[in-house]
């Protein structure tokens, strides 16, 4: 794939040393009862050794509380997102969630921008883009999600796509290199069981970090950008393996903690062999 996306910003930066693999898992509106915590504590057990990459699960609102005193009683590591929050840090906005309310449960991370938001309740970049600096001004780390649809990317306007996405949150991410994650999340490969071939992905990602680069080469080095996209543990390897692809944000194949425990397995093994160069 190539739709005009020039040398200068393709140009990937070899893997940084800084930048450990996060896998992330999210639920969706799914395991939002009794099933969170059993799942959350599979989860912890079945990762506790893949100590080489970090892993964050995102349970619906109705569980984070739940799955926070479920993963602090096992003493994990594994960290917890929500899947969106409000700009607003209070007031008169019934059925919202604020940053406060999200960390209160135990949220340290947000998902924003993902395209299941865009694309059915018309979430814009410039929303987008107030929820990213609402969640770093209180400390909640964002995952933000870019990516085109099956429209766009035919049209060949991936890479103005993504670039448009990426610049409305450029300045916020840039306040605090590597506190926020960009996830590229082709919306024609999410919950289709399609997906972006590993060298698609990898020039996508490649231009995303040109754009950070242009802000300051801090940023592009220490930002971790995720694929998503119909994630498996039978195609996280080949993903995961490129120079510009620092993990993944997982849908439907983190409901099952084995699973899911591959796709981070994959991650942890690649990071180790490029410790060991």
């Amino acid at each position: 794939m190539n739709d005009g996306g020039t040398s200068a910003e393709a140009g990937a930066a070899p893997r940084a040393a800084s930048r450990r693999p996060l896998i992330a898992g999210n639920w969706k509106m799914n395991a939002g009862g009794q099933d969170a915590c059993p799942l959350s504590a599979a989860v912890a057990k079945a990762t506790r050794e893949l100590t080489r990459a970090e892993v964050v699960v995102a349970p619906p609102f109705t569980a984070i509380a739940a799955v926070a005193h479920e993963l602090a009683e096992a003493k994990s590591e594994v960290g917890i997102a929500a899947q969106n929050m409000s700009a607003e840090v209070s007031g008169a906005f019934t059925g919202e969630v604020s940053s406060g309310m999200l960390k209160d449960a135990g949220a340290t991370w947000v998902i924003l921008g993902h395209s299941e938001r865009r694309q059915l309740f018309a979430e814009t970049d410039e929303s987008v883009a107030r929820k990213v600096a609402s969640a770093m001004a209180a400390e909640l780390r964002p995952i933000v999600c870019v990516g085109e649809t099956l429209e766009q990317r035919e049209a060949g306007e991936t890479l103005a796509v993504v670039e448009r996405q990426v610049r409305a949150v450029l300045d916020e991410l840039a306040k605090q290199p590597g506190f926020g994650v960009i996830a590229y999340e082709p919306v024609w490969a999410i919950g289709t069981g399609k997906v972006a071939r590993a060298e698609d992905a990898q020039e996508v990602h490649a231009f995303i970090r040109g754009l950070l680069a242009k802000a300051s080469e801090d940023l592009a080095g220490v930002t971790r950008i995720l694929y998503g996209g119909s994630v498996k543990a039978d195609n996280a390897e080949a993903l995961l393996a490129q120079d510009d692809i620092d993990g993944a944000l997982v849908g439907g194949a983190s409901l099952d903690a084995a699973g899911f425990a591959k796709i981070v397995d994959a991650a942890h093994r690649l990071a180790e062999r490029a410790e060991q160069g």
